[in-house]
C-alpha cells in the first residue's frame, strides 16, 4: 500500500457526519431533496404566465387575480406551520414522499378547472404540500451534510427554486401560443413531481433524528451505509432530543425565530410578487416589444436570480453568512430604488437594474434555508423551519395579493419604492441580529450561547 492511500484511509477512519468526506450519497440526497424547491419555483412561476390567458378568458377581477397569485403562498404557510411539527414527531422519510403525491394529484386536476374557486382551492392544496416539503427536505440534507459542505448543499436547494422558475418561464412562453396553453402549464408540474417521488424512495431516515428518539442502532446502521463502515456517532449528542417545541417561543430560540422570519419575509415579498406577476409588471415599463418582450424578459430575470444564487453559494463559506446577507439586501435595494426613480429609462437600464436586484438577492435567498437549519437542534429543526416558512409566507402572501392593487392604484414607481424599502428593512434587521455560523459544527451552531 502506498503512502497516499494510507493517508487517505487514516483521514476517513472514524469519520462522523460533520467530518465525513462528500460522497455519492450526499449528492443524490441533495439532488432528490431539491425537487421540492424546484416544484415550488415552477408552480409559483407558471401561474404568472398562465394568468395572461386566464384573466381575460374568465374576466377575472383584480381581487381574484391577487388571490390566485397568493393561493399557493397561503398553502405554504399552512403546510410549513403544520407539517414541520409532524415531521419532527414521525420522522423525515415518511413525509418525504407523501407530500409529492399530493402535488401530482392536484396538478393534474388543475387541467379540468372551470372557474376561480376551483383553481384557488387546488393551488391552496398544492401550496400546503410544498410547504410541508420545506422542513422535510432541508432537515434531511442538513442532518446528513458534512460541515465543510453544509452551506453549499442546503443553500443549493434554494438555487433549484430558481431553476424551476426559469424552466417554468420558458415552458410557459412556448405554451402561450396555444389557446388552451394555460391548462397544460398548470398540469405540467405533475411530470417532475412524479419523477422526484420515485427517486426519493431510496433515501433513508436521518441518523440525527433517530438518535434524538433513542434509536442508536438504527442510526449507526444508516450512518455506516451512507458515510462509511468506520463511521461513528461521536458528533450526534443524545441530549438534543430533550429540547421542547415550546422553547421556540421563548428566550434565545424566540429571538432566532424572529430574525429568520423577518429576513426571510423581506427576501421573498418582492421576489414572489415579481414571479406571480412578472410579465404584467414588465409590460408597465416602457419596453418597445410589448407583451412578447416582457415574457422573454421575465425568463431572463429568472436566469439572473439563478446566477445570483450560484455566486452566493461560492462565496458563503469564504465571506461568511453575515456579509452575504447584509450586502445582498443593501445592493438589491439599490436596483429596486433605481426602478422606482427611473421607470421610463428604457430597455437596457431597466434590464440592468433588474439584474442587480436579482443577482444580489441570491445571498439572502440561499440563507433562507441555511440559517434556520443551522440555528435549531434536531428535535425541533423541522418544526422551526416550518414555523419560519409559514411566518414568511404570511408576508409574501399579503405582498403578492396586494401587488395588482398597488400597480393599479399607486402606480409602478410607488410599488418599486415599497419594494426597495422592504429590502432595506432586511439589511437593517440582519445587521443587528444575524449570527455567524461559518465553520461551526451543526450541534454547536444550534446550541444557545
Amino acid at each position: 500500500m502506498n503512502v497516499d492511500t494510507t493517508t487517505s484511509i487514516s483521514r476517513r477512519a472514524g469519520s462522523t457526519l460533520d467530518t465525513a468526506q462528500l460522497n455519492g450519497f450526499h449528492r443524490k440526497l441533495t439532488l432528490f431533496s431539491s425537487g421540492g424547491p424546484f416544484l415550488d419555483g415552477y408552480i409559483l412561476s407558471i401561474i404568472g404566465i398562465a394568468m395572461v390567458q386566464i384573466q381575460p378568458l374568465w374576466g377575472m377581477s383584480t381581487l381574484w387575480a391577487g388571490l390566485m397569485g397568493a393561493s399557493a403562498l397561503i398553502g405554504v404557510f399552512i403546510g410549513g406551520a403544520v407539517f414541520g411539527a409532524v415531521t419532527d414527531r414521525i420522522g423525515r422519510k415518511l413525509m418525504y414522499t407523501i407530500d409529492l403525491i399530493a402535488i401530482i394529484v392536484c396538478s393534474v386536476l388543475q387541467f379540468f378547472v372551470t372557474n376561480e374557486t376551483q383553481l384557488f382551492v387546488l393551488r391552496l392544496l398544492i401550496g400546503i404540500a410544498v410547504g410541508a416539503d420545506y422542513p422535510i427536505a432541508t432537515a434531511l440534507v442538513t442532518e446528513f451534510a458534512p460541515k465543510a459542505w453544509r452551506a453549499k448543499l442546503v443553500g443549493g436547494l434554494n438555487a433549484m427554486w430558481f431553476v424551476g422558475a426559469t424552466v417554468a418561464a420558458f415552458v410557459g412562453y412556448f405554451l402561450l401560443r396555444s389557446p388552451d396553453g394555460w391548462k397544460w402549464m398548470l398540469a405540467s408540474s405533475a411530470i417532475p413531481a412524479a419523477l422526484i417521488v420515485i427517486a426519493r424512495t431510496s433515501i433513508p431516515e436521518s441518523p440525527r433524528w433517530l438518535l434524538s428518539k433513542g434509536r442508536q442502532e438504527e442510526a449507526l446502521e444508516i450512518l455506516r451505509k451512507t458515510v462509511g463502515e468506520d463511521a461513528t456517532l461521536a458528533d450526534l449528542p443524545e441530549e438534543e432530543g430533550t429540547t421542547s417545541i415550546h422553547s421556540l417561543l421563548r428566550g434565545g430560540y424566540l429571538s432566532r425565530v424572529v430574525f429568520i422570519s423577518v429576513f426571510w419575509t423581506c427576501t421573498i415579498v418582492t421576489l414572489f410578487a415579481i414571479y406571480a406577476f412578472g410579465p404584467q409588471i414588465l409590460t408597465l415599463f416602457d419596453l418597445n416589444g410589448g407583451t412578447d418582450e416582457a415574457n422573454l424578459g421575465y425568463g431572463l430575470i429568472n436566469l439572473f436570480f439563478l446566477v445570483g444564487n450560484i455566486v452566493a453559494l461560492l462565496l458563503v463559506d469564504r465571506l461568511g453568512r453575515r456579509p452575504i446577507l447584509i450586502g445582498g439586501f443593501a445592493v438589491s435595494a439599490l436596483g429596486l430604488l433605481y426602478l422606482a426613480i427611473r421607470p421610463d429609462s428604457g430597455l437596457w437600464m431597466v434590464a440592468i437594474a433588474f439584474a442587480v436586484y436579482a443577482v444580489f438577492n441570491g445571498g439572502p435567498s440561499i440563507l433562507e434555508w441555511i440559517y434556520p437549519n443551522e440555528l435549531f437542534p434536531t428535535a425541533i429543526r423541522a418544526t422551526a423551519v416550518g414555523l419560519c416558512t409559514g411566518i414568511s409566507r404570511i408576508g409574501s402572501a399579503i405582498g403578492t395579493f396586494a401587488t395588482p392593487w398597488a400597480l393599479t392604484t399607486l402606480g409602478l414607481s410607488a410599488t418599486m419604492y415599497i419594494a426597495a424599502a422592504i429590502a432595506l428593512v432586511g439589511a437593517v434587521v440582519s445587521a443587528f441580529m444575524a449570527p455567524e455560523t461559518k465553520n461551526t459544527d451543526l450541534h454547536a451552531a444550534a446550541t444557545l450561547a
